[in-house]
């Protein structure tokens, strides 16, 4: 063949998945960390520093991490949003981290880090065991929950947006679906 025959056709596009956030988060990393400890880190990560799990957390490196363990430092190739990111540590994540040669892979240990799907599959394992999963849950459940956290904590939709690393505002509050806030009272309604 001289040319690719599939340059005319067009991808599918991938349907939009709603991770339903956790109203229990201290119950269920307990349960993940019972199950198995790169996942509990992993769902730390993602809640408490807003990460996404399948690239940002399992690509960090020690570098990554500044400030004595405080910060994550992402350049922009290293994230969706192609844009360099800088995420605060909270403290109940940093005495999970012992920080480690900077050149290696967190997970690992070498410099190479886990295989794409290493979350993914652990996810899929850890929903079979689980006992506090409710149906739509996912291992991005975590990002939504440290999303709407962090908004009923600052009030700030502008906080959010940075923190998530989102271009858009409108993609910001998409997370907070979760809040089951009621968008409109009777005083927003039109009178005569």
């Amino acid at each position: 063949m001289c040319a690719n025959p599939m340059v005319q056709v067009k991808s599918k596009k991938s349907k939009a998945v709603l991770h339903k956030p956790f109203e229990n988060v201290g119950l269920v990393l307990e349960e993940i960390r019972a199950f198995n400890k790169d996942l509990y880190l992993c769902c730390l990560l993602t809640y408490g520093c807003l990460l996404r799990p399948h690239r940002e957390v399992r690509e960090l490196k020690w570098s990554d991490f500044s400030n004595g363990l405080q910060q994550v430092n992402l350049s922009g190739d290293r994230n969706k949003s192609g844009r360099n990111r800088i995420v605060p540590v909270p403290e109940f994540l940093r005495e999970f981290l012992h920080g480690g040669d900077p050149s290696q892979n967190i997970f690992s240990n070498a410099p190479q880090p886990r295989n794409k799907d290493y979350f993914k599959t652990l996810w899929g394992r850890y929903k079979t065991f689980s006992s506090t999963l409710e149906k739509g849950q996912t291992l991005y459940s975590f990002r939504h929950s440290g999303a709407i956290e962090i908004f009923k904590r600052t009030g700030s939709l502008t906080k959010l947006q940075k923190a998530m690393g989102h271009s858009s505002l409108n993609v910001s509050l998409t997370y907070l679906r979760g809040l089951e806030v009621a968008e409109l009272t009777e005083e927003d309604m039109p009178i005569i």
